[in-house]
């Protein structure tokens, strides 16, 4: 059997190999363009997609005999998931690989914004350091402050149980998440997005990307947040506007931001968000934290998400039950 890892990875594919054994051969294209997949990918019996193509419905409709797409990440919305359905191809995804490392990540946007570490270390590297506690009077103590939470999944669990540990007031919106499981985890449900943003002190973004998600953070509703919040992004750029994220930064009504995510990636230099970051005489540029999609990155995590979407396929191909499928 043949297996294709569409996209990104071009070095040796260790780790999916021996995930696969002797049961199917591995040929990594490296594609950066999807129409680099024609003619390459037709004869497969299962795809593993990275993400740096879009895997449309032609080149969907192109697989003569495959048996799984396997997205090796948590999103998958660069899959053509209809022209999977009509395909009758199980399109799976790996769910818990990083879990930790972003909820992690996601904190520690939020303690440097909160704790002003940006300010205090151009503060001190100065000509004329200013070593002096009181720079910056208000800061805020987080415990007892309310934590926000959108999209109550693995990721955003683990972020409210981060948030629960510093003693912060953890409540979150998540229209799909069962009755009852806020009560087991001691956390309190809101019933709608407008509810929980005006009454976070900080709001950490754990969705996917979907048409309801798509823009979910705009001026409007930014508007809703008390001033001097803090917005915290590590699911998908295209959830927030970033030209009202900086209007809200300009204003007062956030205190800081901090985005893993863009909506367009590598990030576009004529964002103005991005502007204002790499321009030090911009009076955001300390209160905006932004990390190159690394969220999801630790050693440990990589390979594990590696691993596991490998053995998906090696399921697929082997006609056993698939463990994370999408459609």
């Amino acid at each position: 059997m043949r297996v294709i890892v569409t996209d990104f990875w071009t070095s040796e594919p260790d780790l999916e190999r021996e995930a696969l054994g002797d049961l199917a051969e591995l040929h990594c294209l490296g594609a950066t363009d999807e129409l680099q997949l024609r003619g390459q990918i037709e004869q497969a019996d299962a795809l593993l997609v990275w993400h740096d193509i879009r895997l449309g419905a032609a080149s969907i409709a192109s697989l003569e005999r495959c048996r799984a797409i396997v997205r090796i990440g948590v999103g998958f919305d660069n899959v053509d998931l209809d022209a999977a359905r009509r395909a009758e191809i199980p399109v799976c995804n790996v769910p818990d690989y990083g879990v930790e490392e972003v909820a992690d990540h996601a904190l520690a946007m939020l303690l440097a914004l909160v704790r002003r570490l940006p300010d205090w270390q151009t503060a001190l590297r100065g000509q004329a350091p200013r070593w002096d506690a009181l720079c910056f009077p208000r800061l805020p103590r987080l415990r007892g402050k309310v934590l926000g939470i959108i999209g109550l999944g693995r990721i955003g669990t683990a972020m409210a149980m981060r948030g629960k540990a510093l003693g912060m007031q953890v409540c979150f919106y998540d229209p799909y998440t069962a009755d009852g499981r806020d009560k087991a985890l001691g956390l309190e449900r809101v019933e709608s997005l407008q509810a929980l943003l005006g009454r976070s002190f900080a709001v950490s973004i754990h969705t996917p990307l979907t048409d309801e998600t798509r823009g979910m953070i705009d001026a409007q509703s930014l508007a809703l947040l008390p001033a001097g919040a803090t917005l915290i992004n590590t699911a998908r750029g295209p959830i927030c506007d970033t030209r009202a994220i900086l209007a809200a930064l300009q204003t007062g009504q956030l205190a800081g931001v901090g985005l893993d995510v863009l909506p367009c990636e590598p990030a576009d230099p004529e964002d103005p968000l991005v502007c204002a970051f790499r321009q030090p005489e911009h009076p955001a540029y300390h209160r905006i934290i932004l990390t190159p999609h690394s969220a999801f990155y630790s050693e440990a995590g990589f390979a594990e998400m590696r691993r596991k979407a490998a053995l998906e396929v090696r399921r697929a191909l082997l006609g056993e039950t698939l463990r994370n499928r999408v459609v």
